[in-house]
Formats: C-alpha cells, structure tokens, sequence
C-alpha cells in the first residue's frame, strides 16, 4: 500500500482504498474460520483520544489483540495535547515509543500534524472534518450486501456532517453513486463537493424522499453530534422531514439495506422500526469497523 497515513480518503489512490478492504473481508474470513493471525506480535498502537467513543475504542483494541499487538489508551486528561504540549511535540515522543498512532479529535488540523511530525503510521479515529475508518466499513458492508460497489446507489440523508463527507469520499474512489438529502445551510460544504465532482457521481438536494429512489443503501446519522449538543433543539426541529422511518426507506429499492453509524437517537433521526427492522444492518456495519481497522493497522504496522 502506498499510502503512509490515514487521514482523509479523498487524499488516498482508489488502489490503496481497494486493498484495505479485499484485506478486511480476508481477515474477517479468517476470523470467523477461528484462523489466528498474529501478523502484529510485538506492535503497539498509541490511541489517543480528546473525543471518548465506545465502538472506535473496543473495536482498535481487541483488532490489535487479534493481530497479536497491544494498545495503549490515552485519554485528553492524559495528555493535555496544547494545555502542556504542542501536537507536533506530543507527536515526535510518541512515536519513539510506539509503532502506530490513532488519534479520535475534535480538528483536524491536530491529525494532519501528526501525519507531518510522527515517525510512524498515524490513522485517522475521527476528526471534525472526515470519518475514514467509519466510511471503509460501511463501504465493506455495502460490499457484502450489494457486491460491486460501482453499481451501487447510497443515499444519505441528514446533516452534510464528517461521516457524510468520508462516505462520499469513498463512494468516489470505488465507482458508488452517493445522494445526499440534507435541510437547506446542512449540506456538504462547496469546497467537499468541489473535490467530489470530477471524480463522484455525487447529487445533493433537500427532497430525501428523491434521494431514496432506486437506492440500494439507506444511510443516517445523529442530528447533533458530538460538540453540537447545544444546537440540538433547533437541529430536531429543522430535519423532521429527514427522519429514516418505513415509508421514506420503502421508497429505496425493495432489497435495499438501512445503515447508521451509531449511536443512534432512537425516534429522531431513525424510528424504532427501521433501526431494528429486517433491513437494518447495523450491527455487520459495526463489527465491520473492526475488521476494516485490523486491514489498515496490518497495512501500515506490519512491515515496520
């Protein structure tokens, strides 16, 4: 693989995208076959986390315990990354100690100083701006339910948020279509869908009930996500026609899957029905950030 860091798709050749996944669905093979690979013994990731999670935590750690690695966890309070440090310092010491960063933030301008000032792979656990190891996952299960993915239509409706920007991204690198069905001043930034017009075939509108035609993926996220807590009233008022519930996913193809990207508000962004309803398939999509993850550490961190 030719790309050094994970830190936004759009930044890395459809080739590399296309290896990280054939290698996920290798080692989710694998795994579920009880084969153990032990391709990381004696490697460490340095997880450091300024936004807590439950999925990206647990999913870093035990991929690493399954490849035979170990982990260490560093919280914010750990750290104290530009109240004691500056990133790029924080960087250059961590990785005398470590064979891989993964870093969950708030900006992305910390992952982007990482990338330039650490010694080894630094991996993208989310920024502000992109979700990428969120979006290979989706695209592996999207992989495993529609086969290839260039004939593929994904609808996502809700906030032009960093999930739905990474999404499109990858939809861009493998040949997807992507429809993004937000409520006006919420869609993606003009500067994303710039990067994504040569290469996407991307739409965007505020009709998600257009979007979901002939899709075969229905896609939603959180209304407010994590630092927006404060918007939250006026953004659950502003996206009540861009709830995923039976009638707007009916409108999809009749085979078509629902995905989020959890944790869900249940009742707000997607009811009760759906979310837990024979096309959600959430659960695979979850379990598949693990697989995904092992696919880009072992990339990365195997040959150092």
């Amino acid at each position: 693989m030719k790309t050094k860091h994970i830190v936004c798709i759009a930044d890395m050749p459809s080739e590399d995208v296309r290896e990280i996944l054939r290698t996920a669905h290798e080692l989710k093979t694998a795994h579920k076959r009880g084969e153990a690979n032990r391709c990381l013994e004696g490697k460490t990731l340095g997880m450091i986390f300024e936004k807590p999670s439950l999925r990206t935590r647990v999913s870093f750690e035990v991929g690493m315990t399954q490849l035979g690695g170990s982990s260490v966890y560093l919280s914010r309070e750990d750290i104290k990354m530009r109240d004691r440090e500056a990133p790029e310092d924080v960087a250059k010491v961590i990785s005398r100690y470590v064979d891989g960063l993964m870093l969950r933030t708030f900006s992305h301008e910390t992952i982007v100083l990482f990338a330039e000032h650490a010694t080894v792979p630094v991996i993208n656990g989310l920024s502000d701006y992109v979700h990428p190891c969120q979006a290979l996952g989706d695209l592996m299960t999207a992989e495993e339910n529609k086969g290839d993915l260039a004939a593929v239509k994904i609808a996502f409706i809700g906030d032009g948020n960093n999930v739905a920007r990474s999404l499109a991204f990858a939809c861009a690198k493998l040949g997807a279509a992507i429809a993004l069905a937000a409520p006006e001043g919420y869609e993606l930034d003009e500067d994303t869908m710039a990067r994504l017009r040569d290469e996407a075939d991307v739409t965007q509108g505020t009709d998600p009930h257009a979007a979901v035609a002939d899709a075969d993926v229905v896609y939603t996220d959180v209304w407010a996500g994590m630092g927006q807590e404060g918007e939250a009233s006026k953004r659950e008022r502003i996206f009540q026609r861009f709830r995923v519930d039976a009638d707007l996913l009916a409108g999809a193809k009749p085979d078509a899957v629902f995905m989020h990207c959890l944790p869900a508000h249940r009742g707000e962004e997607v009811t009760d029905e759906v979310l837990d309803g024979p096309q959600s398939v959430v659960l695979d999509q979850a379990e598949n950030r693990m697989h995904v993850q092992k696919a880009i550490t072992k990339l990365l961190m195997s040959s150092r």
